[in-house]
């Protein structure tokens, strides 16, 4: 079988992750694997359905394969992830170039499809989204030295914003023996960092043992040797246990950089968005975190313009940011998600208002990030090398306080034996770029 298969896969790691098992199942059925999109016979296109700007990037990347189609370089387009499960019938209505739509209960059937589609049939196949492969063999998109390792599937919040529960089903953990396997496989394949990703890993392991388990998964997963760095994504801040502050304080593996959604500080517009808290609750929370994990970096993501949010209720969310000199932030304007309980409130904030104050949060945030790096210059910091810029002439990497795809780089030069990608060296930190940090490697 020589067909050659591309994927583009957008979004979350999450959805990476369920991309490389597609890949994995289709190389193990005989198909050519290519970098490539455009060199390809069939591509993949695995969806974000998340909000509107990512259901965009989706469909732009399915209209620019569908010229090449025109153009005879590539024979299909399959679409597979969030878009195709939460919008099924409607993308090849609107989409007639595209040849199949998947839900992602049918991605362990990824290859028996492309093989229909090659045949000239048409699919359109959305079994019960609780079918979806939670574990098996994956090629990796990451570089050898990381890997994603999803941990549950689904989600049980219920947040009036959001449609993932709808797309993804309920709230479903993986057995922590399944995971700590797959740990050490990536392990024994040279995986230094080992970046747990689900769509609320403090809720791990509560559908199985009647509370969460991600300490205890912490716990093991520090005994595997070859693991140098664990990261943990997406934490709600209700569900951060003191037995889970103390593993994080306690184990040197664990990472001490806690990425936790807090989406607003108002007491009113937290319980519309049916999350818990308020300002004084995050307030301790973060003093709490900072007491008790020594050197901690904090990520949150907030949100403006959610419905009937006033301006005094967005100046409250600003000062909260201002104050709380988080060391990493997003901020997303609220996007009205189809058939989500927040998108028949009242009182919805115009684009322009909510775009605003987005605006004004980030810009916010670079002062308080210029100022994170500038208290870096004179430290000595553990650094991953990921790769050589040549405009700059000089090594890149990440520290521990940063996670892939997200977060800043640390440039260094070094006048000893040049770093090999993906070892861990000691970078003196002696200048700022923007919010960046550059350094000297000795």
């Amino acid at each position: 079988m020589s067909e050659r298969i591309g994927m583009v896969s957008l979004g979350c790691a999450k959805n990476r992750v369920d991309a490389e098992m597609m890949l994995y199942t289709l190389k193990e059925a005989g198909y050519q694997i290519v970098a490539d999109p455009a060199l390809s016979d069939v591509v993949i296109v695995n969806t974000c359905g998340f909000i509107e700007d990512a259901k965009q990037e989706s469909i732009d990347e399915i209209l620019e394969l569908a010229s090449l189609k025109k153009e005879g370089r590539i024979k299909a387009i399959i679409v597979t992830g969030c878009l195709a499960e939460r919008y099924q019938k409607e993308v090849m209505k609107e989409l007639y170039e595209v040849d199949a739509v998947v839900g992602i209960g049918a991605n362990g059937r990824i290859a028996e499809i492309v093989k229909d589609v090659l045949a000239g049939n048409k699919q359109e196949v959305f079994p019960d989204k609780t079918l979806l492969p939670m574990c098996g063999s994956r090629i990796r998109s990451t570089p050898y030295y990381y890997a994603y390792l999803k941990i549950a599937e689904g989600c049980d919040n219920k947040c009036t914003y959001c449609a993932i529960p709808m797309i993804r089903g309920a709230f479903r953990s993986r057995p922590m023996e399944e995971i700590l396997f797959e740990a050490r496989e990536l392990a024994s394949k040279g995986v230094k960092e080992l970046i747990l990703v689900a769509q609320d890993t403090t809720r791990y392991g509560e559908d199985l043992k009647g509370e969460p388990q991600l300490a205890k998964l912490l716990t093991e997963l520090c005994k595997i040797d070859e693991v140098k760095y664990i990261r943990v994504l997406y934490c709600y801040p209700e569900r951060i246990t003191d037995e889970l502050i103390d593993v994080f304080a306690r184990e040197d593996k664990v990472l001490k950089y806690i990425d936790i959604p807090m989406q607003h500080c108002d007491g009113r517009i937290l319980k519309l968005m049916n999350r818990k808290g308020d300002r004084e609750s995050l307030t301790a929370l973060v003093k709490k975190l900072r007491e008790r994990i020594k050197g901690v970096t904090l990520r949150t993501t907030v949100m403006t313009g959610f419905p009937s949010e006033t301006k005094e209720e967005f100046e409250e969310l600003a000062e909260f940011v201002k104050e709380m000199k988080f060391e990493r932030l997003g901020c997303f304007a609220y996007s009205a998600e189809e058939d989500t309980p927040a998108a028949k409130m009242k009182d919805q904030i115009d684009e322009a208002t909510k775009k605003h104050r987005q605006e004004i949060i980030m810009e916010q945030q670079q002062d308080i990030m210029a100022e994170h790096a500038k208290n870096m210059i004179g430290r000595t910091i553990n650094v991953l090398c990921e790769g050589f810029d040549r405009i700059g002439e000089c090594f890149f990497g990440r520290s521990k306080a940063d996670a892939p795809e997200v977060d800043g780089k640390v440039f260094f030069v070094t006048e000893g034996e040049k770093p090999k990608i993906g070892d861990i060296v000691k970078v003196e930190i002696t200048d700022t770029l923007d919010c960046d940090v550059m350094g000297f490697c000795r």
